[in-house]
């Protein structure tokens, strides 16, 4: 399959959520003022964004680690708490 046939098939692709799922986007896309559809084109895009840099990541990661280069569980703890703030 070319680029060009994976953009043509993926314009059809449905995704179907329950009446709780609808309620819950509506209710998340008026309050960002954003069409439910965008909201989730959106939402979609990003996830396979991040999924994209962490498969990148793991790579190096795991280079690193066989080289024995890791890092004390504090400095962890802070990077993780530095990444989970808005």
């Amino acid at each position: 399959m070319t680029r060009a046939d994976a953009g043509s098939k993926l314009a059809g692709i449905e995704v179907h959520f329950t009446p709780e799922q609808e309620l819950r986007l509506a209710s998340i896309a008026t309050r960002e003022g954003i069409d439910p559809q965008e909201l989730v084109k959106d939402a979609t895009l990003k996830l396979l964004q991040d999924d994209a840099q962490f498969r990148a990541a793991v790579p190096k990661g795991v280079e690193q680690a066989e080289r024995g280069e890791f890092i004390e569980d504090g400095e962890m703890d802070a990077r993780v708490k530095r990444m989970l703030q808005p």
